[in-house]
């Protein structure tokens, strides 16, 4: 079955960095545009950046755009956010997801998701 395993977070002071990983199982990974989100408490999920399959389209929520950088690894089946410049409003809960039908900002257009990593960033 398809596993998505997230790991990177914690708690770091603003204008600090981190990087987190979500390693995928169970699907053809170069095949699957890949999400990040997060959810804050009290708050909706939001999409944070998405990667095409071969890793040139990327997309960036504004509110994160020249901060936090989306790449990804096919032959380790691996995509990764890496998050400079921290603030204290990117604290959430991170999750990775994998689209199947194609390339998408929509979380309720993904199949597949993690279980998702905290990331707490101190004043």
């Amino acid at each position: 079955q398809v596993q998505l395993v997230e790991s990177g977070g914690g708690l770091v002071q603003a204008g600090g960095s981190l990087r987190l990983s979500c390693a995928a199982s169970g699907l053809t990974f170069s095949r699957v545009p890949m999400g990040w989100f997060r959810q804050a408490p009290g708050k909706e999920r939001e999409v944070v950046s998405v990667i095409g399959r071969s890793g040139i389209v990327k997309y960036y929520a504004e509110s994160v755009k020249g901060r936090f950088t989306i790449s990804r690894d096919n032959a380790k089946n691996t995509v990764y956010l890496q998050m400079n410049g921290l603030k204290p409003e990117d604290t959430a809960v991170y999750f990775c997801a994998a689209d199947l039908r194609g390339f998408s900002t929509v979380a309720s257009e993904y199949d597949y998701w993690g279980q998702g990593t905290q990331v707490t960033v101190s004043s």
